[in-house]
């Protein structure tokens, strides 16, 4: 016979195991069906950023959304402390993109120009600073840095933990984890789905998409659109070293730990999770040009994941027509929206509609209207 809960979550990353918890902590019965670690797990490679500054030029509402993440991300980590015992190592000092060169600070200035315009009434608060000021907060910065730009919103935290954390407070707060479990076939009609989940069919009036890239393939069965592609990233992490590093960087940062991660590239080479050395050696020597010490630093360990990728790099956020009851949630940037998923979007799942407030993010977006 089948197992009936109020909603069932597809996909135990970082995206839908906030979600799930979410679900689950306001006292929904929710099922989590994780695919398990023949997924390409996005959660488990990414940078640790929780991350606001360069969020939404051209797309203030999307600069909005982070921002409220960010903002729910300090009582989200002391909740998952509190109810898990997991620190999850959230630190929001603010943070900095340096820039190598003139050519780079003049566009990063531009850059937050132009958002802070675009933010109208919410407002968005930045400083460019210049290489005296940096140098006075950044033990050892490179002669190649010139200046960066600052806002205090930005912040990291440990991913790893992070993900151990809110699968176990779902299952503290009564949720069904059901792992290792790939979607071979599901029914979709309004308020009614069922879904064959290995050993046996469970079913729900609500379901959430949250697969990452295997959204696109079970979207369409709900009557969704998720057009996601794979875009890969490469990480060099090095041993661990005396604490120099006040706050992140957006391509360096150090973890509470002693580590120093070094990124990021942008790949668009479809699912290959391989790592290149030339895009290796790209990272490490910006890294140097940044901070000429981390040279003397050993490399730990360097791997390749790959992202969550919408057509325009925004959001997708979406409810079904055809089947009501049914949501999705695609996005390339599962820590710093952790806090919005876990606080704001699952009540939405749970009040069975989302804010109009997330209409900007549909996929209705990519429909190119029919020529007359």
């Amino acid at each position: 016979m089948a197992r009936y809960y109020d909603t069932i979550v597809i996909g135990g990353g970082l995206v839908g195991s906030a979600i799930a918890y979410g679900l689950a902590r306001d006292g929904l019965r929710a099922a989590l069906i994780d695919e398990g670690d023949v997924a390409y797990r996005a959660s488990r490679g990414n940078f640790g950023l929780v991350w606001v500054q360069s969020k939404g030029d051209g797309a203030p509402h999307y600069q909005r959304w982070t921002r409220r993440s960010a903002d729910q991300w300090p009582a989200l980590a002391a909740e998952l402390l509190e109810r898990t015992g997991i620190p999850v190592g959230h630190e929001r000092p603010g943070g900095l993109h340096l820039c190598l060169g003139d050519a780079e600070l003049e566009a990063r200035r531009a850059m937050m120009e132009r958002m802070r315009l675009q933010s109208g009434n919410f407002g968005f608060e930045y400083r460019m600073l210049d290489r005296h000021e940096l140098a006075e907060m950044l033990p050892g910065l490179g002669p190649a840095v010139i200046g960066a730009s600052w806002t205090p919103y930005d912040g990291h935290a440990n991913s790893l933990k992070l993900l151990h954390a809110l699968h176990k407070g779902f299952a503290e707060n009564g949720g069904r984890h059901i792992p290792n479990t790939t979607i071979a076939d599901a029914s979709a009609a309004p308020a009614d789905f069922r879904i064959a989940a290995g050993e046996g069919e469970i079913g729900a009036p609500k379901v959430v998409l949250a697969a990452g890239l295997g959204n696109a393939r079970l979207a369409p069965l709900f009557g969704l659109s998720a057009p996601v592609r794979p875009q890969r990233g490469q990480i060099i992490v090095t041993e661990r070293a005396q604490h120099v590093l006040p706050m992140p960087t957006t391509t360096v940062r150090q973890t509470i730990e002693g580590g120093i991660m070094l990124g990021d590239s942008q790949e668009d080479v479809g699912f290959d999770t391989s790592q290149k050395p030339a895009v290796m050696q790209m990272i490490a020597r910006r890294a140097v040009l940044s901070f000429p010490w981390l040279r003397e630093l050993q490399v730990m360990r360097a791997w390749a994941a790959l992202r969550v990728m919408p057509p325009d790099g925004l959001q997708i956020y979406d409810q079904s027509e055809r089947c009501p009851g049914a949501f999705s949630a695609n996005c390339h940037s599962g820590v710093t929206l952790a806090g919005a998923h876990a606080n704001l979007f699952a009540p939405m799942v749970a009040a069975g509609a989302l804010d109009p407030a997330l209409d900007l993010f549909s996929a209705k977006r990519f429909r190119v209207p029919a020529p007359a």
